[in-house]
């Protein structure tokens, strides 16, 4: 049996690292689209990669938990690609902390309870996590170890807390990068890692939907005003994930790689600080 590599969010970005530590593996291309993973599917199938699919929903256990069962009845899962999220342009509040929070959390739980020795996985998270003023250390241990069916009881994630989608995001794409950390220690139990990446402005379908959305102004300014000038691509993402899903990064484990091309820089001590 070869070695599954399981991807969640069959987009550009968990495709680009998918390409990169797959080669000899089985893939198991999930989204919550069956159109999505159908379109991913045949592009990794034409360059020659072994590829089945399935549906998934990050916020129902029972639909992780199968997505789980179909990749062990394939093979041993060696590596997992979290990539499946929803933008504050694409839903509100609540939406989005049940899909890229709580969905994450339970990502983690189920496949930290199969992932093989050896194994590795890999979270995307976002630099919005990192332009969230700190959190309180009571804050930050909850959103870490808070039990998977509790985290989304905590109070500061009440609606009168998380009143906007753009806060709603941050406080997930920060408690993604605790989390890992938490989870990391218990992935190590098993012999496996986890990492997660923040992007920054990724040119993907859901950064084209932010850029021509009622944020696309503040996108833009981004991009102009970052120290490298530009928008990053799913390839150089792809890099970092197989950086640290291979071989070259056995010693990092429960880290948060920011890519953003220095926005969060500019942010806090350049040309994007708030006047």
């Amino acid at each position: 049996m070869k070695n599954v590599i399981v991807v969640i969010g069959a987009g550009s970005i968990g495709q680009a690292i998918a390409r990169r530590v797959s080669v000899g593996k089985h893939v198991l291309l999930a989204d919550l689209r069956q159109d999505n993973v159908q379109a991913a599917a045949k592009v990794l199938g034409d360059a020659g990669y072994e590829v089945s699919t399935a549906i998934v929903d990050v916020s129902s256990r029972h639909s992780v938990r199968t997505l789980v069962e179909t990749a062990t009845a394939i093979g041993p899962i060696s590596g997992v690609i979290h990539a499946a999220g929803v933008s504050p342009s694409q839903a509100a509040p609540s939406t989005i902390l049940k899909v890229d929070l709580y969905g994450t959390a339970l990502v983690l739980e189920e496949f930290g309870n199969v992932i093989v020795p050896g194994g590795s996985g890999v979270v995307i998270a976002s630099q919005s996590g990192h332009r969230l003023p700190a959190l309180t250390p009571e804050q930050d241990k909850a959103l870490a170890t808070t039990p998977t069916e509790e985290l989304l009881a905590l109070p500061m994630l009440q609606p009168d807390q998380v009143t906007d989608p753009l806060h709603a995001y941050q406080i997930s794409k920060r408690g993604n990068s605790l989390r890992v950390m938490a989870e990391a220690v218990r992935w190590g139990k098993r012999g496996a890692r986890v990492n997660t990446i923040s992007p920054g402005i990724i040119i993907t379908p859901l950064a084209n939907d932010e850029l021509t959305g009622p944020r696309g102004e503040g996108y833009r300014r981004m991009i102009e005003l970052s120290p490298v000038g530009r928008a990053g691509t799913p390839d150089e993402v792809g890099a970092v994930g197989a950086l640290l899903m291979g071989p070259d990064g056995t010693f990092i484990t429960g880290s948060d790689f920011l890519m953003d091309g220095g926005v969060t820089a500019s942010y806090w001590y350049g040309d994007l600080a708030p006047k």
